[in-house]
């Protein structure tokens, strides 16, 4: 694996850690932190600073019952959840997403595929497929996106994204994701809202695809 250069910012880091981030933008932060040991020393480190707060903080008051219902819940089954490692390119946290099944793929022309694994009011989060070489529509967006490369890599007006990368691309970026020559390049990519492209054929696509 090259080396990881973009990291997950400071202030999505600690949403995460609260568990205030949307989900599609959480399966992002931590497919990355299961690839990148640095961003995982910056996760316990905010994990600690968490603990010291609340360490620090005033005693709040709850009811009598509080007790006794914590102790009942000690009784309740409990359903074991599945363990899923990492399957080729994608690592335990996708594989979980997909409940531990091959991605479905279905096309969107040129060659490039994509699989959407949620899709809710608070956003969508999806693999892209891409061939080497090919190019994704012109965009700019109308809120976050967070692209996360899983194999290959891509270049656009902001750089090279390489395995292990996150682009964060918001309102005022607009780019043409170009595949590197190589392995097709495979990302997760969560957005919030729908984007916006500048040819016609890809924005009367688009409520098909769901992009």
């Amino acid at each position: 694996m090259t080396e990881i250069t973009h990291h997950i910012p400071d202030a999505l880091m600690a949403a995460y850690t609260t568990g205030s981030l949307p989900e599609p933008y959480a399966l992002v932060v931590a497919t990355h932190l299961s690839m990148c040991l640095e961003c995982r020393a910056s996760y316990e480190a905010h994990q600690a600073l968490g603990g010291a707060v609340l360490e620090t903080a005033d005693a709040a008051a709850v009811s009598e019952a509080l007790k006794s219902d914590v102790l009942a819940l000690l009784d309740a089954p409990v359903a074991d959840e599945p363990v899923h490692k990492r399957s080729g390119v994608y690592p335990g946290p996708i594989m979980a997403a997909l409940k531990g099944r091959a991605p479905k793929w279905k096309s969107l022309g040129l060659g490039v595929r994509q699989c959407i694994l949620s899709g809710n009011a608070e956003g969508s989060v999806r693999l892209l497929y891409i061939p080497p070489g090919q190019a994704v529509p012109d965009h700019g967006h109308n809120g976050l996106e967070m692209t996360l490369v899983l194999q290959g890599s891509f270049s656009d007006e902001t750089g090279w994204f390489g395995v292990g990368d996150v682009e964060l691309a918001d309102q005022e970026l607009e780019h043409t994701p170009i595949a590197d020559a190589g392995p097709p390049c495979i990302c997760l990519a969560a957005t919030d809202a729908p984007l916006r492209f500048n040819s016609f054929v890809p924005r009367l696509l688009q409520p098909i695809f769901r992009i």
